[in-house]
């Protein structure tokens, strides 16, 4: 087939021998694939190699994903027209070649397709959002130690595209080590203290730590008006210092900063939710129910913030059904039920509790 423009795939890597064969089958639709390898002690390079890709030693201390990947990138040659960024653990979905040719345009600066970060144990997506990795060979650079991001140089207004039906799965090493997030966003913000971005970012890192104080102190920065503006990263940050306060006991606390997530940004699922599941501890079932039937009637997934995985999959359905058990509105709770048990279909709890449901119907009658 010819093609309208030279397209390099482009990727750092440490120690992914075993993503190396995957990858190579879903990317070798480009004209050059270009890697640069920051210290594996396997056999990835040689793989790579082996696979035709073009692979450079850059195992630089002290390690950044920044400077990593502009190294990588400065080594694609002049005349590539677009560079696709794609780490080995990701797979595109075959035929992006074609799809990207179609949608892109010669004054084109950035392309965005949809990334499905996790998925559901059936297969389907869970995590998903719009990326925009995909970028001209010109004007581009990364930033920041880690969650980096491509930022536009050039001095003409930036022209992106969706690249329709262009498709990024994200498949990682459960077992890779990823301690080494958190020092390198505590380097960002010392870097940019007043960057919304790498704020929200290590905020969250600490919830995952277990850094509750920290967690908190640092979203409640990041809120800060003069910092940051985006709703649905705000509602996030809100979410994250209500599960910060739950750690510690605060119901009190958590409830008034999921009130305040839910103010943020209404249109979203995963406040509604996370308040249904203080409502189920509590056993307090007219909220239950409505907080899980109100995030139902929001059907469509907005793609711009990550959407987590328990507002979409069957926990709406689930709260709802148990909620109208309680308050003895059985017809209802059986139909909540099949519906979650439709998206997920092996749970022998769902199960359990459909036919639970089932006989208190006929015992009601």
């Amino acid at each position: 087939m010819n093609y309208k423009y030279k397209v390099c795939v482009y990727a750092i890597c440490k120690n992914e021998e075993q993503f190396v064969d995957r990858w190579m089958d879903h990317v070798q639709e480009a004209d050059l694939i270009v890697v640069a390898d920051t210290g594996s002690t396997d056999n990835t390079v040689d793989k790579l190699r082996q696979r035709g890709a073009y692979v450079y030693n850059y195992n630089t201390q002290p390690f950044r994903f920044d400077h990593s990947r502009n190294y990588c990138l400065n080594l694609i040659p002049q005349n590539i027209d677009i560079c696709v960024s794609a780490d080995l653990d990701d797979v595109i979905e075959p035929g992006w070649r074609e799809k990207l040719e179609e949608a892109w345009q010669p004054d084109t600066t950035r392309g965005l397709y949809l990334y499905n970060w996790s998925f559901y144990p059936d297969g389907t997506p869970a995590v998903q959002y719009i990326h925009q990795r995909i970028h001209a060979r010109h004007d581009f650079q990364w930033m920041y130690p880690t969650h980096e991001v491509l930022k536009y140089t050039g001095e003409a207004e930036e022209k992106q595209v969706f690249i329709k039906g262009l498709v990024y799965n994200h498949y990682p090493d459960a077992t890779k080590d990823r301690s080494l997030n958190l020092p390198l966003l505590e380097l960002a913000v010392e870097e940019d203290p007043g960057d919304g971005r790498n704020l929200h970012y290590l905020g969250r890192e600490y919830m995952f730590d277990g850094q509750w104080k920290k967690c908190i102190d640092i979203l409640t920065k990041y809120l800060d008006p003069a910092i940051s503006s985006w709703d649905e990263e705000r509602s996030a940050s809100m979410r994250f210092i209500a599960r910060a306060y739950g750690e510690m006991g605060n119901r009190y606390e958590q409830k008034k900063w999921l009130y305040r997530a839910l103010a943020e940004a209404p249109f979203l699922r995963e406040p509604y939710i996370e308040l249904a599941y203080i409502a189920h501890n509590e056993q307090n079932w007219i909220a239950l129910y409505f907080y899980s039937t109100e995030a139902l009637k929001i059907t469509d997934k907005t793609l711009r913030y990550v959407n987590e995985s328990f507002a979409w999959d069957y926990t709406p359905y689930d709260f709802a059904a148990l909620a109208c058990h309680n308050l003895e509105i059985s017809h209802k709770a059986i139909s909540y039920s099949l519906e979650a048990m439709k998206l997920s279909p092996n749970n022998q709890r769902l199960k359990d509790n459909h036919q639970f449901y089932l006989q208190g119907l006929k015992i009601g009658k």
